[in-house]
């Protein structure tokens, strides 16, 4: 078990799976396909991601660096939030990016999500956890890798 403290961007208790990018993940390629295709969760289609490619990321932790791509970004995310299959939390091993906080936060009001989001867990973290790992979500950005 180990634990690492983060900023709350968009706050909340949360416990599941981890999904993992180490490269910057293309929100608008990742999201695009299964939003556009009104399916009921995301299978990531951002073939040039290959930690994430397939996999789907819906209630799940989505662990990355940043968030890359289009200016949609925000838009993309705040999308997905009200569809209801987005990524139960963001977690950001680096500061978060103004599109996709903008998203997160938009998510958050207009669209009532519960979407959680902590950035500046730091390097070690993307380091540690791995897809598939368990994590637990604090209110105060506290994040454990339960294994």
């Amino acid at each position: 078990m180990k634990t690492f403290q983060g900023r709350v961007i968009a706050g909340g208790n949360w416990e599941g799976e981890a999904v993992v990018s180490r490269a910057g993940v293309n929100t608008l390629a990742t999201f695009q396909k299964s939003a556009m295709a009104n399916k009921k969760e995301v299978t990531v289609s951002d073939q040039n991601n290959p930690d994430i490619y397939g996999l789907n990321i819906t209630g799940k932790a989505l662990c990355l660096p940043i968030t890359i791509g289009s200016t949609t970004g925000g838009l993309v995310i705040q999308t997905v939030c009200s569809m209801k299959i987005n990524p139960a939390c963001f977690l950001f091993s680096e500061h978060i990016d103004s599109l996709a906080a903008s998203g997160i936060v938009l998510a958050k009001i207009w669209e009532n999500s519960d979407v959680i989001a902590v950035d500046k867990l730091g390097k070690e973290f993307l380091e540690t956890v791995s897809t598939g790992d368990r994590l637990r979500v604090s209110e105060d950005g506290t994040v454990t890798i339960l294994g």
